[in-house]
């Protein structure tokens, strides 16, 4: 689309900062937006945090970085006395402002990082040990803890959780997909939406987050149907008489030295992207951060087994893909079964819905079902009947018994996939090097997903606890500070959620507490510098 480049610059500008005050907004709109050839100069102001990502990572850290801080409750009393004597020790002051490490010092739970335990215990009491306890804090909205930020994502608020599978309950209770400040017991029953088991459908979860953004107040710091192409350093050139200057090569990401003359310092970030329109067309935009925050979660790139064969159509990565086909009539009267890979909660879903479909089933999966790291031995048999269905079936109708007797579902364990046939057979192999041919109708490979970040420098491999590979939530995620949640290897980049291993809800918030905790210190250290005098007066730090 052709466009007026100042008229549209000002109107994308006004949407993206308009909530940021009068003084701050006549500086913006000279600058974050710009053509795509232009490098931006000295004079540039930048906003302090732009956060990749809106689903439930990127609205609790918008939530805690609008203002809302956590306090111990007055007639709280945490069931953890060790821990209960810390708060008391610090009542006065919210868990913002009081030191992350001492708090979560000795306490355990289900995720690696000490801040997401630290945080999920105080809003979901021993709730591992099936004790429903209040949380035992109450949050005050405090305006002067306000960090000017903007939360840039694809949909709607809620991120994935708009586009995952209606049918099937989430794996977490209603209670645990909640965000601060907001009951979602209480939403529900406000709502008048019947609510009939702790555990409820992804659109329930999507509808609620998409709410919540409303509710507390954060919608001006959100921006919907932004898509983002890179995100790289701002380089700056500083000659013998310490004037700086723009360089040009914003990705290298090694300080250099030039004959012993010049030298790159790192200075902020730069976000690309673009905005689409309602009429479709893209409108390009650039910002400029002191800190980005990605929480983008790992929906973005299905597993791929990497076989030959796998780029066929009818060969699908997504429960969508398969739910579409189904209510399209693709695998009604098929003779043969469907193939689904995968041994995780997606691939049980799969096999569920195949199942109450009448559609049969051949189930192949890597592991040995009496393998203890198996997503089912981790769940009550009570809370979660329909997984241990699944699971049930997979020991006991295996492939080495009768399959007369079960040919509405069989499973192949320890068997891998070698490669897809175009005439629709799949070549497995056993864990024996015994290879079998089979017919399907349709194959869904269901083995995970990871998170996209092609925007960032060789797509992220360099910030992962593997440096050069790609980040997974479990085998790889983004090595951090576990206490505030900077990367290691890149100053401030922060990430929060399953990009670090945690892919409850329950725990991300922790993510979100110990970024506001560093940015509200580093915030509170540059006004002191610049009620100083020595605060500089650029722009960029």
């Amino acid at each position: 689309r052709t466009y007026s480049g100042t008229e549209t610059e000002g109107q994308l500008l006004n949407s993206f900062v308009q909530y940021f005050g009068d003084s701050l907004g006549r500086k913006i709109k000279r600058m974050p937006l710009i053509e795509e050839t232009v490098l931006p100069g000295d004079s540039l102001l930048t906003l302090p945090v732009v956060i990749i990502g809106n689903g439930p990572s990127g609205i609790c850290l918008s939530y805690l970085l609008s203002g809302y801080r956590p306090y111990l409750s007055p007639e709280a009393i945490h069931p953890n006395p060790i821990l209960h004597t810390k708060l008391e020790e610090a009542r006065h002051l919210s868990i913002v402002d009081q030191d992350l490490e001492y708090l979560s010092e000795g306490l355990e739970g289900r995720s690696s990082n000490p801040v997401a335990v630290l945080f999920d215990t105080l809003l979901h009491p021993d709730a591992d040990f099936g004790y429903d306890y209040p949380p035992v804090l109450h949050w005050k909205l405090e305006q002067h803890n306000y960090i000017p930020h903007i939360v840039l994502g694809k949909g709607p608020p809620g991120g994935a959780w708009h586009s995952m599978e209606g049918s099937m309950l989430t794996i977490s209770f209603g209670d645990w997909m909640e965000l601060p400040g907001l009951s979602f017991k209480e939403w529900a029953a406000s709502k008048r939406r019947n609510i009939k088991s702790d555990r409820v459908m992804p659109e329930e979860i999507a509808c609620y987050y998409k709410h919540y953004v409303k509710v507390m107040g954060l919608q001006k710091n959100f921006r919907d149907n932004v898509y983002i192409t890179s995100v790289s350093r701002l380089y700056r050139e500083k000659d013998d008489e310490g004037r700086s200057h723009q360089n040009e090569d914003i990705s290298t990401q090694h300080l250099e030295m030039e004959d012993g003359q010049k030298s790159l310092t790192k200075r902020n970030w730069e976000v690309r992207g673009y905005q689409r329109a309602t009429d479709g067309s893209h409108v390009p935009f650039c910002l400029f951060a002191e800190n980005v925050a990605l929480a983008t979660g790992t929906f973005d790139s299905p597993g791929r087994l990497q076989v030959e064969g796998e780029d066929f159509p009818f060969v699908l990565h997504s429960m969508s893909d398969f739910g579409a086909a189904i209510s399209k009539g693709k695998l009604r009267g098929k003779a043969d079964p469907v193939l689904i890979v995968g041994a995780g909660l997606t691939a049980a879903d799969a096999v569920l819905c195949a199942y109450n479909n009448n559609i049969p089933v051949v189930h192949v999966f890597r592991r040995r079902v009496t393998d203890t790291s198996l997503i089912f031995k981790q769940l009550p048999k009570k809370l979660y009947p329909e997984y241990h269905k699944v699971y049930h079936m997979m020991c006991t109708q295996s492939h080495t018994m009768d399959s007369n007797q079960h040919s509405a579902y069989t499973s192949f364990p320890e068997h891998n996939v070698l490669s897809f046939k175009p005439e629709m057979k799949c070549v497995l192999q056993s864990a024996s090097g015994l290879k079998k041919i089979l017919k399907f109708s349709v194959a869904l490979v269901l083995i995970g997903s990871h998170p996209n970040l092609f925007f960032l420098k060789d797509q992220g491999h360099s910030i992962g606890h593997h440096s050069n590979q790609p980040i997974t939530c479990k085998g790889n995620p983004i090595e951090i500070d576990p206490y505030t949640y900077e990367c290691t290897k890149e100053a401030n980049l922060f990430a929060l959620g399953p990009l670090v291993g945690d892919n409850f809800v329950r725990f991300l918030k922790g993510g979100a507490l110990g970024i506001a905790r560093c940015l509200a210190i580093r915030q509170k250290k540059k006004h002191e510098l610049i009620e100083s005098g020595d605060g500089g007066g650029d722009g960029v730090p």
